[in-house]
């Protein structure tokens, strides 16, 4: 039977560079693997044959005459199996790396390992976040077992060597004309095994226990910061070190401000009076109560900064600033006296127009404007 276009079985063109072809094949061979399909000789086949495919074309002097004379100029060149110099475990093993325990130089003991990062969110107040503080946090996490000291054995005794692997933590398959070596099924990798576990962790050599940690909170921090507490994570399995604890730091929402980087912001409600005549308002800070001026005929929108009253960042720079957005305050609950002072101040601004309205006047210009086109 005639052998199939080697780039058509990758599924690449013929330009496709060592990366793509080398990717290619991945795809292929973790989907046909003979381990993932064990009773499909349809899928064992699909995968010697991308693996020869890849053989020729990951090796340029192969490629070349491949592309020049077809499989002709490679079929004499290749020894028994289809494949020259080395074993497939070489090929496997420089496509797929650790994930099946790497290429033929055999394995390695997997010993111990770090323990895995936690993360923790940790809720502040807008003024925590800006003047800094300390919080008390309690953390659930994997810790090594003290009866057993982290080894997952009955105190008294201790694991012994994996008789399947020989303590390598890896074992080596053979499948026709190739090997995959793979971590061993027994001890999971560790190259020991336990005969007679501990009774508190069960033979796993971690408890789950629940640590209270201080944690210091530095002025100018703001959502999404991180601090990195070292070695407070999970404990390593086999007695390895730990991960780390990463404290997530979560602002709550304020009352009164609003926080944009160095900047707060706030929104001060202006009475009418107030607003046209000028006058003087407390507004609140972090520090304090400060004064406000309020020139007169002040409109709803109008910015006041604050210089230095806002906040100072975690990384460094100038303090930021408090901008006040003015709000105009409509009265309400007017009584009848009210009522009618201001029904003839209304009059007595009518008969200003222009120029004590401008912008009303200006804006129903442009509506006149605008309905004139389009009956024009």
């Amino acid at each position: 039977m005639s052998k199939r276009d080697y780039y058509e079985v990758l599924g690449v063109d013929r330009s496709a560079s060592d990366q793509e072809i080398k990717k290619a094949y991945r795809r292929i061979a973790m989907k046909y693997h003979p381990d993932r399909n064990p009773d499909d000789a349809d899928a064992d086949t699909k995968f010697k044959e991308a693996t020869e495919a890849y053989e020729v074309l990951s090796d340029s002097e192969k490629r070349g005459a491949y592309d020049q004379f077809g499989h002709a100029g490679v079929d004499s060149s290749m020894g028994a199996g289809g494949f020259q110099g080395g074993s497939f475990s070489d090929i496997f093993g420089d496509v797929f790396g650790d994930i099946f325990g790497g290429g033929g130089g055999g394995g390695r003991r997997q010993g111990p390992q770090r323990g895995s990062d936690l993360r923790y969110t940790l809720e502040v107040s807008l003024e925590a976040a800006v003047r800094g503080s300390t919080a008390e946090i309690r953390v659930p996490s994997l810790q090594h077992c003290e009866p057993c000291d982290g080894s997952g054995a009955k105190p008294g005794s201790s694991p012994i060597t994996c008789g399947s692997c020989g303590g390598s933590g890896q074992i080596r398959t053979q499948q026709g004309f190739f090997q995959v070596q793979q971590t061993c099924p027994k001890c999971r990798g560790r190259g020991q095994t336990i005969s007679d576990p501990c009774v508190e962790c069960r033979g796993q050599g971690l408890v789950e226990k629940t640590k209270t940690l201080s944690v210091k909170v530095p002025p100018g921090v703001d959502t999404g910061d991180r601090i990195r507490l070292s070695g407070e994570g999970e404990a390593g399995p086999s007695g390895g070190p730990p991960g780390d604890l990463f404290v997530q730091i979560a602002v709550r929402q304020h009352a009164l401000f609003e926080r944009d980087g160095r900047h707060l912001y706030c929104e001060v409600p202006i009475s009418f009076a107030d607003a046209a005549l000028g006058g003087e308002l407390e507004v609140p800070t972090l520090d304090g109560r400060v004064k406000l001026k309020i020139p007169s005929e002040t409109q709803t929108g109008k910015m006041f900064r604050l210089r230095g009253k806002g906040v100072k960042p975690v990384r460094g720079g100038p303090v930021g600033d408090l901008l006040c957005r003015a709000v105009i305050e409509t009265p309400v609950n007017l009584t009848k006296e009210q009522r009618t002072l201001l029904e003839d101040f209304r009059k007595a601004l009518r008969e200003g127009g222009e120029q004590q309205s401008p912008r009303q006047t200006s804006w129903f210009e442009g509506v006149k404007n605008f309905f004139d086109g389009m009956t024009g």
